[in-house]
């Protein structure tokens, strides 16, 4: 079944159980979906999905650290939650311990010796954990493991 399949059935679960907030967060993938595939002028594959996913996430990250930061509680569980029902779309997350042998891979596949050869690292790492892993764990990883 297809992203946009899945969104459909789950918008209409969500209209039946009167879950507002659920439906409001799939409608607004559902447009960042059908926007990005305008702005490319084609069906989009797999990985575009993924890509507009992980901004729908980072999105909603970047904005629960600032309304966090502010104070603004009242706005930060509204935030949560729609980041709970984003991630139900993600795919599984990569562990802490797997994200680190993946970087101890690709650094050996690299050559990569010290942390001016960090950017050929992260290059080569990120479509290997694209939506699989959030790329500030893997930045620190790196960063650690190339010291």
């Amino acid at each position: 079944m297809s992203l946009l399949e899945r969104l459909n059935q789950d918008m209409k679960q969500a209209m039946k159980n009167k879950e507002k907030d659920k439906l409001s967060v799939i409608r607004m993938v559902k447009a960042s979906l059908q926007n990005e595939a305008i702005k490319l002028g084609h069906e989009l594959s797999e990985d575009e999905e993924l890509t507009v996913l992980s901004r729908e996430v980072k999105q909603r990250k970047d904005s629960l650290h600032e309304f966090d930061k502010a104070g603004r509680e009242d706005l930060v569980e509204k935030i949560r939650t729609e980041l709970q029902y984003v991630e139900e779309y993600m795919p599984k997350q990569l562990s802490e311990e797997e994200i680190s042998n993946i970087v101890k891979e690709t650094v050996a596949e690299v050559g990569a010796t010290s942390k001016a050869e960090m950017g050929k690292v992260m290059a080569a790492i990120m479509p290997k954990v694209k939506g699989k892993a959030d790329g500030s764990l893997v930045n620190k990883l790196v960063q650690q493991h190339l010291s």
